[in-house]
């Protein structure tokens, strides 16, 4: 059970909920892979010079590379995990932070506009940025959403069924 589903008020229903898309993970995966590459090339080479007189460095070496490796996915992996967006038939809601929480909430009826700005990139991958404008002209910028503009029409379809 995701936070917000925990924290939603009596009577209020959970609509849509989003999370960062996966390239927000790109750049940590990116140097995983490599790392995973080097205690490879390690072990080859150890187990081709078996007779030579450090071979003990290389097993270390690859030992913590692979150590590192698996530290950065499970970093990457947290780091998507902790924002959750979501919709409910009252407010919009972001949670951010797994350690330490900060949560956003605008009633909808506070919501002044949203706007979405997507990349080139995010516009072939499915991830943009969102710009929540409430009454009062503060805004809340939340960067690298999955399917910003879905979460966009949701929200102005909800706000429609206020009014």
């Amino acid at each position: 059970m995701s936070y917000i589903e925990s924290h939603t008020a009596p009577g209020e229903t959970l609509l849509y909920e989003t999370r960062l898309h996966w390239i927000v993970m790109a750049r940590l995966m990116f140097w995983a892979c490599l790392l995973l590459g080097v205690p490879g090339v390690l072990l080859l080479d150890y187990a081709s010079n078996l007779h030579h007189k450090h071979t003990e460095n290389f097993v270390e070496g690859a030992a913590i590379l692979l150590f590192c490796c698996v530290v950065l996915i499970l970093w990457s992996l947290m780091q998507r995990n902790a924002m959750e967006m979501a919709l409910t038939t009252r407010r919009v809601v972001i949670k951010t932070g797994v350690l330490s929480r900060s949560t956003t909430e605008m009633p909808l009826n506070k919501v002044e506009s949203i706007q979405v700005k997507e990349p080139a990139f995010g516009r072939m991958l499915g991830y943009g940025t969102i710009l929540l404008i409430g009454t009062g002209g503060t805004s809340e910028p939340f960067d690298q959403i999955q399917n910003p503009l879905e979460f966009r029409r949701q929200v102005q379809q909800q706000i429609e069924k206020l009014a």
